[in-house]
């Protein structure tokens, strides 16, 4: 048997081409980097979208997926859009639609999602589980794709047309953040508050040439989806003016009496992307390496229905606060973000801050505005043309079907008419292919109609293209529409120390360790519009300084001390004994403190379903005003000094039933108590006439109410502000949502308003509007009165309005408080 020979020659037509292999290697690796860099891993600046989540979002709209649709299963839309967009593997198209659908990972979730879509913990269940359709804000992103408002590109085989970008009416880059992994770089963006952010590229818009600082008064830092709290805010800064930094996110928790003998650590809120199973396999092990000491149980008592709560059960022997500083210190609910802002700039991946992103989204947003006004322009010419040969055909109706009958074909038909009536031939072809149905007398009346409206809508978007500003205005507006729409609260607190630090030890043994670092010193307790609660660095009172809020504002201000105590108020009529040296405190500063290093009431004070905080009251000893209390009913109260020792609570006002505590303040006989309703009357009198009461007391009557009105404000009036005091007024329809009209404001002088006897109607306030039928909010101020939004951002309120009784100015935004 004949061997093989161990080498064959190649074929003859077979042609081997001698290549550097160095050559080569760099070729295709810079090829390949091009690739995961544009094609996957970056996100486009301008919407704010990896090509993936992109041609996710595009597919499902061209699917008709829209949220007033049903749910259908992730594997036919991960199919689709394998089949005709995405030329890679099917894993990677779900991971991104789950990605987009999961409230936890995005700060505004772009796929409304059905099924298991994972959890901190785990991950999702198989597409052929799971049902998906898009999210309303999904909407927003994909919105007037149909008016060229993009460019569009073909897709992987040319046989199909895919959007480069999407329109992106809102700015999802910063919105919901973004993290990809490329060649030789990468990018790591946090969430942000869409009315924070949307606020600011509206000023942006408004000042071209605005800094950093006039948009970090906007967007004081990053709001993360699960809420938590920032620590630092330096790194922030560094991110926003040069596009890198870091900053802390730690868990949110408070300590309580989880059982009658026995004290616990009580965690409602985790640091972005931490579950709570790696934080109690991390306290196990903390636990087992005796790196904490102290630690008796951990419980995971999270349901859907009340969200995250882990409970840390500490024992007796043990300082809870010092446990706590421990665990921030040695587990994951304590994390740090490095902040990456890497983003596709035409093309080019840059590193961006905070100015640069949003100049990005904003031109971006100019263009599609622009373009989608010029494709909308054309088509009601094109519309116009037709409706005016329509009515010339109308007007000599016999005359045109007597051409056309005698005319041999349709063309000789089209060039009879273009010559008689004077008609361009797209106007011939519409009228030969004219219905009979349209040659009604109400037709004609229809076509005449529709001209006119057409030549007015013309006329609308030529100005528009004529003129930058009112099409830098027409943007402006569609934010500020979008925000009211889709924003929401922020949910995570900004701090800007770290607070106290210590070992884990014996009660017996030492005091706490923040009263071991905090000197007593003198300080004001503020609480904001918004419900954030600080404490000053010194003992400067910013309302008598000049000193207000750079961030939200002020509704309650009571002098304390760092080791001492002050009372919150309730809309239920309970005064809650607050310690001032749990409170932040805020840094100091010669210029205005931002109380967005606050942190929210509700997480100090233990508050009933229903139950509000109004206000604050001074617990120091000597103090010679009396507490002073307005009700919803109409009702005014004051209470007489005495406190129940140390309890924690108390009451001060016995309530009738429905009714509520609106309003509080601390007034002396001098001083003067005013009350605003729901119906716009305003009514002030001497606090004298008050006849302090007991805590059991109901109080008296303070105001006379019409019927369905109730008291919106009330407030206490020094005897010194009286002269300076201004009063501002919001109304809008009782019937309409809170936070999503912006309504109508009033500033005006207190003094304009005469005083009047108690219990009785008082003088209108402000004249509504059409569609207005109540004030939603008021406040009544020493000498300025500051608007906030939602999100603690400035709203701006009219001019001071020397008449009584004027009707108001439309205002910008929604307000949430006043103060």
């Amino acid at each position: 048997m004949a061997r093989r020979p161990s080498a064959e020659p190649p074929p003859q037509d077979t042609k081997i081409v001698d290549v550097d292999v160095s050559t080569e290697m760099q070729t295709s690796f810079l090829e390949y980097a091009y690739s995961v860099i544009y094609s996957r891993a970056l996100p486009d600046a301008r919407d704010g979208l990896k090509p993936v989540q992109r041609r996710i979002l595009y597919q499902m709209a061209d699917m008709g997926l829209r949220p007033d649709r049903g749910h259908v299963k992730s594997a036919r839309v991960v199919g689709e859009v394998m089949g005709k967009l995405h030329p890679h593997g099917d894993t990677a198209i779900y991971d991104a639609l789950v990605r987009m659908a999961q409230p936890f990972t995005l700060r505004l979730p772009l796929i409304d999602g059905h099924g298991n879509f994972g959890s901190l913990d785990d991950g999702p269940a198989a597409p052929r589980y799971t049902e998906a359709r898009l999210a309303p804000a999904a909407m927003v992103m994909t919105g007037d794709l149909d008016s060229d408002t993009v460019d569009l590109v073909p897709n992987y085989d040319n046989s199909l047309k895919q959007p480069e970008v999407l329109p992106a009416a809102l700015p999802n880059l910063l919105v919901n953040g973004a993290s990809g992994i490329a060649v030789g770089m990468a990018t790591n963006m946090p969430p942000h508050n869409l009315i924070e952010v949307v606020a600011a590229a509206r000023h942006l818009i408004e000042h071209p040439d605005a800094d950093l600082e006039a948009l970090m008064r906007f967007v004081p830092g990053p709001d993360l989806p699960g809420g938590g709290k920032i620590i630092g805010l330096e790194g922030i800064r560094d991110a926003y003016a040069t596009g890198r930094g870091s900053f802390r996110t730690r868990a949110t928790a408070r300590i309580e009496n989880i059982t009658p003998r026995r004290k616990g650590i009580v965690v409602t809120e985790l640091p972005y992307l931490v579950g709570p199973e790696r934080v109690i396999d991390k306290i196990k092990d903390a636990v087992v390496a005796k790196k904490i000491q102290g630690i008796a149980n951990v419980t995971d008592l999270t349901d859907h229905q009340n969200g995250l709560r882990l409970v840390i059960e500490i024992k007796n022997a043990f300082n809870p606060e010092a446990v706590l500083t421990e665990l921030y210190r040695l587990t994951p609910m304590e994390e740090s973000f490095g902040i990456n802002n890497v983003a596709l700039v035409e093309g080019q991946p840059r590193t961006l801050g905070l100015r640069e992103l949003l100049q990005v989204y904003v031109a971006h947003r100019i263009d599609v505005v622009r373009r989608r006004t010029s494709y909308r322009l054309g088509k009601r010419r094109d519309r116009l043309h037709l409706v005016e040969g329509l009515l010339i055909a109308i007007a000599d109706i016999d005359e045109v079907i007597a051409v056309i009958r005698s005319s041999d074909d349709a063309e000789t038909a089209r060039s009879r008419l273009m010559t008689i009536f004077d008609l361009t031939q797209l106007q011939a072809e519409y009228i030969l292919e004219l219905r009979l149905r349209r040659l009604t007398k109400f037709s004609r009346i229809e076509l005449e109609t529709e001209r006119d409206e057409l030549k007015r809508e013309i006329e609308e978007l030529e100005a528009i293209l004529g003129d930058e500003a009112l099409l830098r205005t027409v943007v402006s507006d569609e934010l500020a529409d979008v925000a009211a729409a889709h924003g929401t609260p922020r949910r995570t607190v900004l701090l800007e120390s770290n607070g106290g630090t210590a070992t884990a030890a014996t009660a017996s043994r030492r005091k706490s360790p923040v009263d071991l670092e905090v000197a007593d010193t003198p300080c004001w307790l503020l609480l904001s519009a918004t419900g954030l609660l600080a404490r000053t660095a010194d003992d400067r009172e910013p309302a008598r300084e000049g000193r207000r809020s750079a961030h939200d504002a002020i509704v309650g201000i009571v002098a304390a001390s760092t080791r001492g105590e002050a009372g919150v108020v309730t809309s239920r009529g309970r005064v809650v004994r607050l310690s001032v040296v749990e409170v932040p405190g805020l840094p100091p500063t010669d210029g205005p403190p931002s109380l967005s290093g606050g942190v929210p009431v509700q997480e100090m004070v233990m508050l009933e379903p229903g139950e509000r905080v109004v206000g604050l009251v001074s617990l120091l000893d000597g103090e010679e005003r009396t507490l002073t209390l307005g009700t919803a009913g109409g009702t005014v109260k004051r209470v007489t000094a005495d406190r129940p020792g140390r309890a924690d609570e108390w009451e001060v006002i016995s309530l009738k039933d429905g009714d509520e505590v609106v309003g509080v303040g601390a007034a002396t006989d001098e001083d003067e108590i005013v009350f605003i309703t729901s119906d716009a009357q305003l009514l002030r009198f001497s606090a004298g006439v008050v006849r302090p009461q007991g805590r059991g007391a109901g109080g008296m009557a303070g105001i006379r109410l019409s019927d369905g009105a109730r008291v919106v404000h009330m407030s206490v009036v020094r005897a010194a502000d009286l002269e300076s005091a201004m009063v501002a007024t919001v109304a809008a329809a009782s019937d309409a949502l809170p936070g999503t009209v912006p309504g109508s404001a009033k500033t005006t002088p207190l003094a304009v308003y005469p005083g009047k006897g108690r219990s009785t109607a008082g003088v209108r306030v402000q004249r509504f509007l059409r569609g207005e039928d109540a004030l939603y909010a008021a406040a009544v101020a020493p000498q300025q009165v500051r608007a906030v939004g939602a999100g603690g951002q400035p709203v701006e309120l009219p001019e001071v309005d020397e008449r009584r009784d004027a009707s108001g100015t439309t205002l910008a935004a929604p307000v949430a408080g006043l103060g």
